[in-house]
């Protein structure tokens, strides 16, 4: 699989996908505080395994497909980040 440039937080995408409804309205739908929706949606929480079964059952989605989405997000940003001096490991050799 080759990773994404940039890939936009899952939030972006479901705003989008919950236009023309209130996220009051979501929340209640999704069984989530207004809150925890808002962050998601503005980007300030991520999308959890619980929180991408409620989506695919709403949106009826593939289940896993959001936190999958997370993932991609969250690992383009580890690696923007990343500046760690890592040495590589290697097997030890066996006595014979």
């Amino acid at each position: 699989m080759t990773a994404m440039h940039n890939p936009p937080h899952p939030g972006e995408v479901l705003r989008e996908w919950l236009d023309g409804i209130t996220v009051t309205d979501a929340a209640a739908r999704l069984g989530v505080t207004r809150v925890a929706l808002s962050r998601v949606l503005n980007g300030a929480a991520g999308i959890s395994p619980d929180m991408d079964l409620r989506l695919s059952k709403a949106l009826n989605t593939t289940p896993g497909s959001w936190y999958a989405m997370q993932s991609n997000y969250d690992m383009w940003q580890a690696q923007r980040r990343f500046r760690a001096k890592v040495q590589p490991i290697t097997p030890a050799a066996t006595a014979g």
